[in-house]
């Protein structure tokens, strides 16, 4: 097959108009029969209202050897394929199936990968499947009435499935690992197109389905799932791991997988108080800002483009105090959900539905923290300094998600009603205080931090923008740590995905979540 990187047309072109430009690159003439697939695709909006797609395909036809020969253009190579491969069996006998902790991302897909191998492991989350946890979501959402081990963060697929579904990943991937967790995606149920998207999602509507048909067919094939089973302690044997306990049941292993996610505090105290090895994690902290989605597509697409679909953005910037202030979780079309998992806090992030279609844009806007601002070098102190920004968050706003304007937020003073628009949430919301939560440093960066970005997207920095508070749990605040072989000092237990520290979405957890998988298979054969 013939890759043909950066085939730029407008956005208004037909198909006709596509394979009329692949001919005339490849030099086809009119009866040379052909076939292609997108690769890549992406919108270019830098040369407003001129806007193209630019498409990465790849191309079958006769005599593709002769063709590179005599085309001299760097846009045109041999397509290489990457094909995923699932490792060679190691030679130590595994007694007990695979136990892994946590459904989300990394677990689901570490079980995924484990269950086609044929180990059948076993599976144990807090929370409940993803058809129950997300009544209780909705439930919480009209209420307030919290269960603290089916909300937003803890059940079936974790708490991306709350989220805008973002399926785009920075992490290298020479293995194929990318890929396969796409392909997997979409055979259970997700729309093709994110197999060549720039920036794939699927939106928490579409992901909730895949993850249902995904732990169905782990089921039939052989996986147990036991849902509201929290893990409450390890047996350690000299130092190995040989028993999960769970309020439930205790399940014997010698290959325990940490998919906990970033929100499993008591199981981060439970690990300290074995002296498994971890560390505090920088992270970042900040408040879910509201813009109207409209003035970010101006911005990005200008008039032309009123037919593309919600505009996302990133901004970022650093400064001279060493803060770095940049969006996170971008949410086009989306909406502020109130995502609390411990009665007496309150945490939010964004989400998306699959057609992105809210009025407004969201994104967390945040600012770095490191040790500094938590005053400890304990392993857990990022975490209790989560905590504690999160119970005064809640007292801010007596349960509901406490909002306030930029302008006021910038004045110190109240906001009494809505600017040009209203919030789009999930939850209930009330206007509140929210100086002083962050520190005067992280402060003075944040508003410096949103001047800045009103150079880069005009309007940005506009008095009527909506603060929702506070954006916390925005990356895991511990890392376990692991060797090269991905396993803890503690032989057996593989700490994995966002929760372990060693991811940052679903793309990133659900390729930890193989690599973990993989480890297993290259040391152990069951036996079992």
């Amino acid at each position: 097959m013939i890759q043909i990187n950066q085939l730029k047309l407008h956005i208004d072109h037909t198909k006709t108009d596509l394979e009329k430009k692949i001919r005339k690159i490849l030099q086809l003439k009119q009866e040379d029969q052909f076939s292609y697939e997108i690769l890549k695709c992406s919108i270019d909006a830098r040369k407003k209202p001129d806007i193209f797609y630019v498409y990465s395909l790849g191309v079958k036809t006769a005599k593709e050897s002769q063709i590179l020969k005599k085309i001299h253009n760097p846009s045109v190579m041999i397509y290489k394929e990457k094909h995923y491969h699932l490792p060679d069996m190691g030679e130590k006998s595994l007694t007990n199936p695979p136990v892994i902790v946590g459904a989300g991302p990394a677990g689901l897909f570490c079980a995924y990968l484990l269950t086609k191998a044929g180990y059948a492991p076993i599976v144990i989350e807090r929370g409940k499947p993803v058809e129950e946890r997300q009544k209780d979501v909705e439930k919480f959402w009209e209420t307030g009435v919290l269960d603290p081990t089916s909300n937003v963060q803890f059940g079936e697929g974790g708490a991306g499935t709350f989220s805008d579904g973002k399926l785009n990943t920075v992490v290298k991937d020479p293995s194929g690992r990318n890929q396969f967790v796409l392909q997997t995606f979409v055979e259970f149920g997700a729309p093709e197109h994110i197999l060549y998207e720039n920036k794939p999602h699927i939106g928490t509507d579409i992901l909730s389905k895949v993850i249902s048909n995904i732990r169905n067919y782990l089921i039939e094939k052989g996986a147990k799932f036991y849902f509201e089973t929290k893990a409450t302690d390890f047996i350690l044997t000299g130092n190995k791991v040989s028993q999960v306990l769970t309020d439930k049941q205790n399940f014997e292993s010698q290959a325990v997988v940490l998919a906990l996610g970033h929100s499993a505090r008591d199981t981060f105290e439970v690990l300290k108080k074995h002296e498994i090895p971890m560390e505090a994690k920088n992270f970042a902290v900040g408040f879910r800002v509201e813009h109207p989605q409209s003035m970010i597509n101006e911005y990005m697409y200008g008039k032309a483009g009123e037919n593309l679909p919600a505009s996302p953005y990133k901004v970022t910037s650093n400064f001279p105090n060493g803060r770095g202030v940049y969006s996170f979780c971008m949410c086009p079309g989306g909406y502020v959900v109130n995502s609390s998992s411990e009665e007496g806090g309150l945490v939010v992030n964004g989400m998306s539905y699959s057609g992105r279609n809210g009025a407004n844009a969201n994104s967390a806007i945040i600012v770095s923290v490191t040790e500094k601002d938590f005053g400890s070098s304990d392993a857990l102190a990022g975490m209790y300094y989560q905590r504690k920004l999160e119970q005064e968050n809640f007292l801010r706003g007596n349960g509901k998600i406490p909002q306030q304007l930029l302008g006021d937020y910038r004045e110190n003073r109240l906001t009494k009603e809505y600017g040009s628009f209203s919030s789009q949430t999930k939850g209930q919301t009330v206007f509140a205080d929210l100086r002083g939560l962050m520190s005067e440093d992280m402060e003075t960066s944040f508003l410096a931090g949103m001047e800045h970005f009103d150079k880069i997207i005009p309007g940005f920095n506009k008095c009527d923008a909506i603060l929702s508070g506070m954006e916390t749990r925005t990356s895991s605040p511990v890392r376990i740590i692991r060797d090269e072989n991905l396993e803890s000092s503690v032989e057996g237990i593989y700490p994995c995905g966002e929760g372990a520290g060693y991811a940052g979405g679903i793309m990133s957890a659900a390729m930890d979540g193989l690599k973990s998988a993989e480890a297993i298979i290259k040391k152990y054969r069951p036996s079992y």
